[in-house]
């Protein structure tokens, strides 16, 4: 068990519920055999739900790239039903429906009756593609446009594909697209790269020589597989540029909203408010700047990166467990690609584990007529402190973080070390987290509320014979609080007395010693601390004052409060 006093080593989260930010895109379906890339994810319902009104829609079919598969020759697979290659939805036969959802950034073969349009509401991912070695390769591509002549060429979209001249873009290789119709000889259909028009949405077949994670010219390092996740904590998040073209390339980035969600998913209740920021070598700090409706441009380099950093403002996030969704659109100079990046915020509560620090700066006198003098130095204190989902505050003199000892054995938080599993027995290493200044109690509830302008108080009683009454001392036979043969404990006020201790915690809007914290109110909470004390100088009150933080260390709002065995 690793126990930590004052600094923390270890960092425990929930995991947040799954969010996502929704937009539409609608997929021009010819009669017969169809490829399209579905960039988004729609597995927020089943197939059958989602062409429900498409009736011309008869059949879906999933390609499930394989490493192991042989490449086409002559011609890309035909669908199969028996090939583990193929997952296969048939509207009029139940037996062949083994294709439940669709999944995002993969390519689908759809057989139509007739000619019709079909708009799917999708979750936005971050572009991805795996091109195998074996030539199999039924992907598509984040390109801009119509499919008209304004949209790019697929010999100028894929000219920084890692060695294009010779494997993609090779006289032999061989690019595939649906036309509709039957499948046969002209269906797929073999298309020339210098002469194809990218349609997004579309999916080709192509025949390469080299495994890739290519996706386009430019290409996005996100912090998380959900974008640009700031969830309920984070402040300020970081993308990676990275330019494959020899040529610098400028790129328009543009905040958008988010659709509204589909039935059965979690509401979006508005756009985050997303800000660029940009660092400052004067002030040495990072400007924030809103991103407006007409974004901002970025020039990187030929063959070089850059990094975009992002802030929050969270000061509209005043609803209680509100999820904010934005859609983060980057298209470029050369109009060769236009994707879409997840934005996400969850509203910042209290709920999870604290850990506060407090500086005392300020000692009342108790001798008449002398005012409050300020200490030398600042004296620390440190408080371990709980809120759970219904916004009960407590202090907490130990608390154990691992694996509990139940039938599910989930990640939680406990105040009785029988609660919590050995890393032995879960395979995970328990934390024990401690206020050494607090009694050896199991919690004590607060009054107030964590919001600025209000005041959390608790009640500390520390007994006489408590290992922290600071008129104890074990090794020193007057102080032991027992009798001349260390049979009997003594009363109260003999050798030892019981100290009683008001703590109140004042929060603020703002840092109270005027200065400029990133993530103030949110993931930071503070304001002026005050203590009283009573019993240390006989009838006379001892007040104290400074100031204080906390920060977060889980935001597990559970929490097992069965009190230790003695």
């Amino acid at each position: 068990m690793k126990t930590l006093f004052l600094f923390l080593a270890g960092f425990f989260g929930a995991a947040l519920p799954l969010q996502a930010q929704w937009y539409s895109r609608t997929y021009s379906l010819a009669s017969g055999w169809n490829g399209i890339w579905l960039s988004g994810d729609a597995t927020y319902a089943t197939v059958a739900e989602l062409f429900a009104a498409s009736s011309q829609v008869q059949e879906v079919w999933r390609w499930n790239p394989n490493p192991d598969q042989t490449g086409f020759t002559g011609a890309p697979s035909t669908p199969s039903a028996t090939g583990e290659e193929w997952t296969v939805w048939k509207r009029n036969d139940p037996s062949e429906q083994k294709l439940t959802r669709m999944l995002g950034n993969s390519s689908y073969l759809i057989r139509c009756g007739a000619a019709t349009s079909v708009t799917l509401k999708q979750l936005a991912l971050p572009p991805s593609a795996t091109w195998l070695i074996s030539g199999a390769n039924f992907l598509g591509l984040p390109g801009y446009g119509p499919g008209d002549t304004t949209s790019p060429l697929l010999s100028t979209y894929l000219a920084s594909f890692p060695s294009a001249t010779t494997t993609v873009l090779s006289p032999t290789a061989k690019i595939y697209k649906y036309v509709g119709g039957e499948l046969g000889p002209s269906n797929p259909m073999l298309v020339a790269a210098g002469a194809e028009r990218l349609q997004p949405g579309r999916a080709y077949w192509f025949e390469a020589a080299v495994a890739s994670d290519f996706t386009a010219p430019v290409e996005y390092e996100l912090p998380t597989s959900q974008g640009l996740a700031f969830g309920r904590t984070l402040t300020a998040m970081t993308m990676g540029l990275m330019n494959r073209q020899t040529t610098d390339v400028t790129l328009t980035v543009r905040l958008e909203s988010s659709e509204a969600a589909p039935a059965g998913q979690p509401s979006v209740t508005g756009g985050v408010g997303l800000t660029r920021r940009v660092f400052n070598s004067t002030t040495n700090s990072y400007d924030e700047n809103p991103m407006g409706e007409s974004g901002f441009t970025v020039t990187v380099a030929g063959s070089g990166r850059a990094n975009l950093d992002f802030g929050i403002d969270r000061s509209a996030m005043v609803e209680t467990n509100a999820f904010r969704a934005s859609v983060l659109r980057i298209t470029d100079s050369a109009g060769l690609t236009d994707v879409r990046l997840p934005v996400s915020a969850l509203a910042a509560d209290p709920g999870g584990l604290w850990i506060a620090r407090a500086e005392v700066t300020d000692v009342g006198s108790t001798v008449p007529g002398v005012t409050g003098t300020k200490t030398s130095q600042a004296f620390p204190l440190v408080f371990l402190i709980h809120v759970d989902s219904q916004g009960v505050a407590r202090m907490l003199s130990q608390v154990f973080i691992g694996k509990l000892a139940t039938a599910d054995q989930p990640l939680g938080l406990c105040v009785s070390e029988a609660k919590v599993l050995t890393k032995a027995q879960s395979g995970l290493q328990p934390y024990r987290y401690v206020s050494c200044q607090l009694p050896g109690v199991a919690f004590i509830n607060g009054s107030g509320a964590l919001t600025a302008g209000s005041t959390m108080t608790w009640n500390i009683s520390v007994p006489h014979t408590d290992p922290t009454n600071p008129f104890l001392h074990t090794y020193h036979p007057d102080h032991d609080s027992l009798d001349a043969s260390f049979s009997a404990v003594l009363p109260s006020g003999d050798e030892s007395y019981t100290v009683g201790r008001t703590c109140g915690f004042t929060f603020t809007a703002e840092p109270p010693n005027g200065s400029s914290v990133q993530g103030w109110g949110t993931t930071i909470l503070g304001g002026t601390y005050a203590e009283t004390l009573r019993g240390l100088n006989g009838q006379r009150d001892l007040n104290v004052s400074g100031t204080f933080a906390m920060r977060r260390i889980s935001e597990l709002t559970n929490i097992d409060l069965t009190p230790p065995t003695p």
